[in-house]
Protein backbone atom coordinates (compact mmCIF):
# COMPACT_ATOMS: atom_id res chain seq x y z
CA UNK A 1 0.00 0.00 0.00
CA UNK A 2 2.92 2.29 0.74
CA UNK A 3 4.03 2.14 -2.92
CA UNK A 4 0.56 3.22 -4.04
CA UNK A 5 0.59 6.15 -1.61
CA UNK A 6 3.98 7.32 -2.85
CA UNK A 7 2.82 6.90 -6.46
CA UNK A 8 -0.14 9.20 -5.79
CA UNK A 9 2.04 11.80 -4.04
CA UNK A 10 4.63 11.76 -6.83
CA UNK A 11 1.86 11.94 -9.45
CA UNK A 12 0.64 15.14 -7.78
CA UNK A 13 4.17 16.56 -7.91
CA UNK A 14 4.43 15.68 -11.61
CA UNK A 15 1.06 17.34 -12.31
CA UNK A 16 2.37 20.44 -10.52
CA UNK A 17 5.22 20.60 -13.03
CA UNK A 18 2.85 20.00 -15.94
CA UNK A 19 1.07 23.11 -14.68
CA UNK A 20 4.15 25.12 -15.63
CA UNK A 21 3.38 24.36 -19.27
CA UNK A 22 -0.42 24.33 -18.94
CA UNK A 23 -1.10 27.28 -16.63
CA UNK A 24 -4.76 26.31 -16.33
CA UNK A 25 -3.52 23.62 -13.91
CA UNK A 26 -3.05 25.18 -10.44
CA UNK A 27 0.45 23.86 -9.80
CA UNK A 28 0.74 25.02 -6.23
CA UNK A 29 -2.46 23.21 -5.23
CA UNK A 30 -1.12 19.91 -6.53
CA UNK A 31 2.18 20.48 -4.77
CA UNK A 32 0.58 21.28 -1.42
CA UNK A 33 -1.92 18.49 -2.05
CA UNK A 34 1.01 16.07 -2.25
CA UNK A 35 2.32 17.36 1.07
CA UNK A 36 -1.09 17.02 2.69
CA UNK A 37 -1.63 13.53 1.31
CA UNK A 38 1.70 12.49 2.76
CA UNK A 39 0.37 13.56 6.14
CA UNK A 40 -2.89 11.70 5.62
CA UNK A 41 -1.26 8.53 4.26
CA UNK A 42 1.71 8.43 6.62
CA UNK A 43 1.94 11.05 9.34
CA UNK A 44 1.91 14.78 9.85
CA UNK A 45 4.55 14.38 12.53
CA UNK A 46 7.49 15.05 10.19
CA UNK A 47 5.71 18.02 8.63
CA UNK A 48 6.40 20.40 11.47
CA UNK A 49 5.23 23.98 11.92
CA UNK A 50 8.56 25.11 10.45
CA UNK A 51 7.86 23.05 7.31
CA UNK A 52 4.43 24.66 6.87
CA UNK A 53 5.80 28.17 7.48
CA UNK A 54 8.46 27.58 4.82
CA UNK A 55 5.83 26.13 2.47
CA UNK A 56 3.51 29.13 2.89
CA UNK A 57 6.41 31.52 2.25
CA UNK A 58 7.34 29.63 -0.92
CA UNK A 59 3.71 29.61 -2.08
CA UNK A 60 3.64 33.39 -1.69
CA UNK A 61 6.97 33.57 -3.54
CA UNK A 62 5.47 31.49 -6.38
CA UNK A 63 2.62 33.94 -6.86
CA UNK A 64 4.91 36.97 -6.66
CA UNK A 65 7.44 35.43 -9.07
CA UNK A 66 4.69 34.51 -11.52
CA UNK A 67 3.27 38.02 -11.54
CA UNK A 68 6.57 39.88 -11.75
CA UNK A 69 8.19 37.62 -14.35
CA UNK A 70 5.24 38.20 -16.68
CA UNK A 71 5.11 41.91 -15.83
CA UNK A 72 8.83 42.41 -16.45
CA UNK A 73 8.73 40.50 -19.73
CA UNK A 74 5.86 42.58 -21.06
CA UNK A 75 7.13 45.93 -19.72
CA UNK A 76 10.68 45.34 -20.99
CA UNK A 77 9.32 45.01 -24.51
CA UNK A 78 7.13 48.11 -24.30
CA UNK A 79 3.86 46.50 -23.30
CA UNK A 80 1.22 48.01 -21.06
CA UNK A 81 -1.44 46.74 -18.69
CA UNK A 82 -3.61 46.00 -21.74
CA UNK A 83 -1.01 43.57 -23.04
CA UNK A 84 -0.63 41.98 -19.60
CA UNK A 85 -4.38 41.41 -19.37
CA UNK A 86 -4.54 40.25 -22.98
CA UNK A 87 -1.65 37.89 -22.40
CA UNK A 88 -3.32 36.42 -19.32
CA UNK A 89 -6.63 35.93 -21.13
CA UNK A 90 -4.81 34.42 -24.11
CA UNK A 91 -2.93 32.10 -21.77
CA UNK A 92 -6.19 30.79 -20.37
CA UNK A 93 -8.05 30.51 -23.68
CA UNK A 94 -5.21 29.64 -26.09
CA UNK A 95 -4.62 26.01 -25.06
CA UNK A 96 -8.32 25.23 -25.56
CA UNK A 97 -8.58 26.86 -28.97
CA UNK A 98 -5.28 25.55 -30.35
CA UNK A 99 -4.34 22.64 -28.05
CA UNK A 100 -0.53 22.68 -28.10
CA UNK A 101 0.45 25.82 -29.98
CA UNK A 102 -2.10 27.82 -27.98
CA UNK A 103 0.21 27.77 -24.99
CA UNK A 104 2.52 30.17 -26.84
CA UNK A 105 0.17 31.72 -29.39
CA UNK A 106 -2.55 32.52 -26.85
CA UNK A 107 -0.48 34.90 -24.70
CA UNK A 108 1.22 36.36 -27.76
CA UNK A 109 -2.02 37.09 -29.60
CA UNK A 110 -3.74 38.23 -26.41
CA UNK A 111 -1.01 40.80 -25.74
CA UNK A 112 -1.00 41.97 -29.36
CA UNK A 113 -4.79 42.33 -29.45
CA UNK A 114 -4.78 44.09 -26.06
CA UNK A 115 -2.24 46.63 -27.30
CA UNK A 116 -4.02 47.17 -30.62
CA UNK A 117 -7.47 47.61 -29.08
CA UNK A 118 -6.82 49.54 -25.91
CA UNK A 119 -3.62 51.48 -26.53
CA UNK A 120 -4.06 51.96 -30.26
CA UNK A 121 -0.41 51.07 -30.74
CA UNK A 122 0.85 50.15 -34.16
CA UNK A 123 1.26 46.55 -35.21
CA UNK A 124 5.05 46.59 -34.73
CA UNK A 125 4.86 47.87 -31.13
CA UNK A 126 2.00 45.50 -30.36
CA UNK A 127 3.93 42.51 -31.70
CA UNK A 128 6.92 43.53 -29.64
CA UNK A 129 4.71 43.53 -26.53
CA UNK A 130 3.37 40.11 -27.59
CA UNK A 131 6.90 38.79 -27.83
CA UNK A 132 7.55 40.21 -24.36
CA UNK A 133 4.56 38.31 -23.01
CA UNK A 134 6.01 35.05 -24.36
CA UNK A 135 9.40 35.88 -22.82
CA UNK A 136 7.60 36.62 -19.53
CA UNK A 137 5.71 33.34 -19.76
CA UNK A 138 8.89 31.31 -20.21
CA UNK A 139 10.72 33.28 -17.52
CA UNK A 140 7.84 32.71 -15.15
CA UNK A 141 7.73 28.98 -15.89
CA UNK A 142 11.48 28.68 -15.31
CA UNK A 143 11.41 30.56 -12.01
CA UNK A 144 8.33 28.70 -10.78
CA UNK A 145 9.91 25.38 -11.77
CA UNK A 146 12.98 26.18 -9.69
CA UNK A 147 10.85 27.25 -6.72
CA UNK A 148 8.69 24.12 -6.96
CA UNK A 149 11.82 21.97 -7.15
CA UNK A 150 13.16 23.62 -4.00
CA UNK A 151 9.82 23.04 -2.26
CA UNK A 152 9.94 19.34 -3.10
CA UNK A 153 13.55 19.09 -1.90
CA UNK A 154 12.56 20.75 1.39
CA UNK A 155 9.65 18.30 1.68
CA UNK A 156 12.01 15.33 1.31
CA UNK A 157 14.45 16.85 3.81
CA UNK A 158 11.67 17.00 6.40
CA UNK A 159 10.29 13.57 5.50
Amino acid sequence: MEILYWAIIIALFVIAFVGLVYPIIPSVLFLVGGFLLYGVFFSFEELTLLFWIITVLFVILLFVADYFANLLGVKKFGGSNASIWGSTIGLLIGPFVIPIAGIILGPFLGAVIGELLFNKNGLKASMKAGFGSVVGLFSSALVKGIIQGIMIIIFFIFV
